[in-house]
């Protein structure tokens, strides 16, 4: 179902996120869990996307991991904010400037396993990708220690 629910999931959140004036996403109400829109530059394109994440709020910064639903390729989003890392996030109706940058060794590890405390379904999606799936760190713009990637 879950492989399924990754096929359909991002259609069904934009239409209800803007259905509802931005107050909630298909995956927010039947998760239970606060969805996030995601604002980033395309990668080849150079055009905005705005996709819906599950975030993990971690002090000043969010946590994102770009499971892709267990799918063997990493989602769209990575490779735009690898690309372009300045980002958009819409959390709890705060619109916040970001600027992305890879989580390795052992934060990513400890930040991954927080994921999987949140949302279980993250032990699976590890299990299936086949790949290490990759975690970022959304930091605020401003913040002294802001990396570029």
């Amino acid at each position: 179902m879950a492989r399924v629910y990754g096929v359909i999931q991002q259609p069904l959140d934009e239409l209800v996120y803007r259905l509802s004036s931005g107050r909630t996403t298909v995956s927010g109400w039947l998760s239970g869990l606060e969805i996030a829109m995601l604002t980033t530059t395309g990668a080849r394109t150079g055009v905005p996307r705005t996709v819906p994440v599950l975030p993990l709020p971690d002090g000043d910064r969010t946590i994102l991991i770009a499971s892709n639903f267990g799918r063997p390729h990493h989602p769209s989003w990575y490779h735009n904010l690898r690309a372009h890392p300045a980002a958009t996030i819409v959390l709890g109706g705060i619109t916040r400037e970001v600027v992305a940058r890879k989580l390795e060794g052992a934060e990513r590890e400890k930040c991954y396993r927080r994921g999987e405390e949140v949302f279980p379904g993250f032990s699976s999606y590890r299990r299936w990708a086949r790949r290490e799936i990759p975690v970022l760190s959304l930091d605020p713009v401003g913040r002294d220690n802001v990396q570029s990637r």
